[in-house]
């Protein structure tokens, strides 16, 4: 049997014993074993060894994959009749956009969905998340017929995607692009739950990157729903931070609003991946954080921010830890005068509303994710 024939069921890479650093690696007794059965029409359950550890243990094994190749991937869809459902993250769009898909999708259409809605306080202005998610959409050249938001791993509104994907499929393929860590595997896995009751199809994890080739699921109209590799952003905090951090950093319940009381010339740090100022406005002023109950966060006096960070950061201001500090660019920030009552953006760590009139900046490690939003709650 050619080995070409024999892909994970977990992340899609053709399996092979010959090199264990890149993807579809089994040990030869291992895909020996796969391939006997397979040859006597005996049912296995086919996955590599990254998928195996990832399922059983929780254990993540790097592999040598770089974007480009994704990317290449995803070339045949403008020579495809295809339904497009775009993934994005909710708490880091910036960090979870492709900048190029508007050239590798053309004119076929998109429904763009809006992941983890679930871990949005409960009096979040939805209408305003979908006005912002389009705002966002159209200054990258998308846009989408639909736009909905959801939780796969909630299973929030999956339903709802069903009956819209039913109403715009129109006998096409359906192919779920993203870029890594935005859940796209899991909301595929609540889909093919609600369609057939088998759980658990797609390898998940809270690492990035687990998706390593197309897997084709085929559904009962002929059609087939077409999870892609997850684009990696290697700017992402998910590419920079431990497994054991990024689950400090990612929220991983519904987060529960912090009001901190500041003064003119005050700084909160977030951890050491994020800054925000108070520089100038009408007095005391109450900033409401929302982040990860984990995520540890520091008042001081702005005189003194630059000097607390070089001295406590990877010690006191974790993460990042110590040995993580060579890959993180230094913090860079963004000021703001805020004419309404607005959301300050940390992608991938949450955002800090403000009122309005006030002068603020905040930071990041090279300004990645930052931005501003009219408060959606």
């Amino acid at each position: 049997m050619n080995n070409e024939t024999i892909q994970c069921i977990g992340c899609g890479a053709t399996l092979q014993n010959q090199d264990s650093q890149k993807s579809g690696y089994l040990p030869a007794s291992a895909y020996e074993k796969i391939e006997k059965a397979m040859q006597n029409n005996e049912e296995v359950e086919v996955y590599c060894q990254r998928c195996f550890k990832l399922r059983h243990y929780n254990e993540i094994m790097p592999v040598q994959e770089n974007a480009d190749d994704f990317l290449r991937l995803l070339n045949h869809l403008l020579e495809t009749d295809a339904l497009v459902l775009n993934v994005i993250d909710l708490f880091d769009f910036q960090g979870s956009m492709i900048s190029s898909l508007p050239r590798f999708v053309g004119d076929t259409p998109i429904i763009m969905i809006g992941n983890k809605i679930d871990l949005f306080p409960k009096n979040t202005n939805l209408r305003k998340v979908k006005d912002w998610v389009r705002q966002q959409a159209n200054k990258w050249g998308i846009y989408p017929e639909e736009i909905l938001l959801t939780s796969g791993k909630k299973q929030k509104n999956v339903d709802e995607l069903i009956e819209l994907i039913k109403k715009k499929q129109q006998n096409r393929d359906i192919y779920v692009v993203g870029s890594t860590n935005v859940g796209k595997s899991t909301l595929i896995n609540s889909i093919i739950k609600t369609l057939s009751g088998v759980e658990n199809l797609i390898t998940t994890s809270k690492f990035p990157g687990t998706t390593l080739d197309k897997i084709e699921i085929p559904l009962d109209n002929g059609t087939s729903l077409i999870d892609t590799p997850g684009i990696i952003q290697k700017d992402q905090i998910a590419h920079i931070l431990s497994p054991k951090d990024l689950k400090l950093v990612a929220p991983q319940k519904t987060i529960k609003p912090k009001v901190y009381q500041l003064n003119p010339g005050q700084t909160l740090f977030l951890s050491g991946l994020g800054r925000f100022d108070y520089v100038d406005g009408p007095g005391k002023q109450s900033f409401i954080v929302y982040a990860s109950d984990d995520l540890y966060i520091h008042r001081t006096k702005t005189e003194n921010a630059d000097a607390f960070y070089e001295k406590h950061v990877g010690e006191l201001l974790v993460p990042p830890q110590a040995e993580q500090l060579e890959q993180l660019k230094p913090l860079k920030g963004l000021s703001y005068h805020t004419k309404e009552k607005s959301d300050l953006l940390f992608g991938g760590l949450g955002w800090i509303t403000v009122n309005d009139d006030v002068q603020v900046k905040i930071f990041s490690p090279g300004a990645l994710g930052l931005g501003t939003r009219r408060a959606i709650i």
